[in-house]
């Protein structure tokens, strides 16, 4: 058989295959090391981002937030590191490490066009930066509280998301460019050349640029308009909408490869990540429409692009649903394992999100509950690419594999109780947003709710933070060849 894979290959998720003929891609000069840098960058982003969730929980749960008034006064500031880093930066890093791991995949080992990322990983560090200086470093501008992307009104913060959608830009087009760069036995006999991570590294891409697209559209209408909520709500809408179509067709193949790893063979039919791309990229396709067939900005278009959300439902059913089952008809069950648990947990705290979205109005803090919900499911899975997938092709070792496993346990279930405390202090009427008083904690239920949320938030941030030591000691260690 060639080194390319089939799609149609029984044994392409095989966790020998599938880990081995990565490895074979990535064997060559600059093949880890790449991938070893994105891995460094997503966890600095992600630790800090945590840093950045205790203010938060400080400030909103009720007493606490009376004892840290300073929190309660910079409580947007600290809000915007927080979604940026956490849900943006992150989840973009993430996509880098797989396109970077999809780059060479196409390649066979002999990957072109690699300026682009030599490009877009400096890029991002300095974007990392430029986010992080005007906020407390050299305190400038006001916060504002858009919608995917919050802001701080610099041209420092806007000159480094600038920075960081051509970094990533850069990062996708390097795939694209080398899906004609793949060896020549692989077209010779028709395969398809890639495994499901792979896959989603090509989809992402495209996804990616889209969004791109749908971002630099919306600047260049907004341009000369004053610089206020509306603008950035508006500059952001569409593009960060399209952004969530990487972000799950990431997931998905995240599930399918931990899935892999996990049962040490083909886990179900991987058509059904085929078919969940499918699915994305009809959805993601019919974005430029909007734009034809309703007036930008108005309120019919930007249903039009909240809509999009049940496509997300399908795609994961139709992953989750044989990925579960699998889990569950395995005679030895790795419970020792934390890509296991991440298997089992990061769909539940997804589904669970995404049911909490089908009574958001937007105003109190069910919105909330439901995409934290959604991107802590998505986090879990990527904690879990991290165990199963990115560290041992870093040829890596757990150093503490206890700490692994509790770290997606207490992230994952903490997760779900924080977004549960939301939903039910939203439900009576906490509003979203802010903190201490502004909240309008009157009833019980949504002060037992927002304590919920305080306490497990603590708990879930305790996970994270589990998380990023484990990586980082890992990342230290030892390389297992050594």
């Amino acid at each position: 058989m060639h080194k390319g894979l089939s799609m149609n290959c029984q044994d392409a998720a095989d966790r020998p295959l599938l880990l081995d003929r990565l490895d074979l891609a990535l064997d060559v000069p600059g093949g880890r090391s790449w991938l070893l840098r994105w891995m460094v960058l997503a966890l600095i982003v992600l630790g800090t981002a945590g840093l950045f969730a205790l203010p938060l929980a400080f400030g909103r749960a009720p007493g606490l937030s009376d004892l840290f008034p300073w929190f309660v006064a910079n409580f947007h500031r600290f809000l915007v590191v927080h979604v940026d880093y956490s849900f943006v930066v992150f989840f973009l890093c993430v996509f880098a490490a797989v396109a970077h791991i999809t780059t060479y995949r196409l390649s066979g080992g002999n990957p072109k066009h690699m300026v682009l990322q030599y490009i877009a990983f400096r890029g991002s560090v300095i974007a990392v930066a430029g986010m992080f200086i005007p906020v407390f470093i050299m305190p400038q501008g006001e916060p504002v509280m858009s919608n995917y992307v919050p802001v701080i009104q610099s041209q420092m913060f806007y000159a480094a998301l600038v920075v960081l959608a051509g970094s990533m830009g850069a990062q996708a087009l390097m795939v694209l460019l080398n899906l004609s760069n793949r060896p020549a036995a692989d077209v010779k006999s028709h395969g398809f050349g890639i495994d499901m991570l792979s896959l989603s590294g090509v989809a992402a891409s495209v996804f990616y640029l889209l969004a791109l697209g749908q971002f630099l559209y919306a600047w260049l209408l907004l341009n000369g308009e004053a610089l206020n909520h509306q603008f950035n709500e508006d500059l952001f809408w569409a593009g960060g909408h399209v952004l969530q179509f990487v972000n799950v067709a990431v997931l998905i193949s995240a599930w399918y490869a931990i899935a892999s790893t996990t049962f040490k063979r083909i886990p179900f039919n991987p058509m059904a990540v085929v078919a969940g791309m499918v699915l994305l990229a009809l959805g993601a396709a019919a974005t430029p429409l909007f734009t034809l067939i309703f007036e930008v900005f108005d309120g019919t278009w930007r249903q039009a692009f909240t809509d999009l959300q049940y496509v997300f439902a399908p795609v994961g059913l139709l992953v989750t649903v044989p990925m579960v089952l699998a889990a569950f008809k395995a005679s030895d069950k790795p419970w020792k394992d934390p890509g296991f648990v991440v298997l089992l947990l990061s769909p539940l705290v997804f589904g669970v999100g995404g049911v909490m979205g089908l009574f958001v109005d937007g105003q109190d803090t069910r919105t909330p509950a439901h995409y934290h919900g959604m991107i802590a499911g998505v986090t879990l899975a990527f904690m879990g690419l991290f165990y199963s997938v990115f560290l041992p092709l870093v040829q890596r070792r757990i150093t503490y594999p206890r700490l692994a496993l509790v770290s997606v346990w207490m992230f994952g279930i903490s997760q779900a109780l924080a977004s549960s405390g939301l939903f039910l202090a939203g439900g009576h009427g906490a509003q979203r947003k802010v903190a201490g008083a502004e909240q309008g904690l009157t009833a019980f239920s949504a002060k037992l709710g927002m304590g919920l949320n305080g306490g497990a938030g603590l708990f879930a941030i305790i996970g994270g933070a589990l998380f990023v030591w484990v990586a980082a000691t890992a990342i230290m260690g030892r390389r297992k060849d050594a």
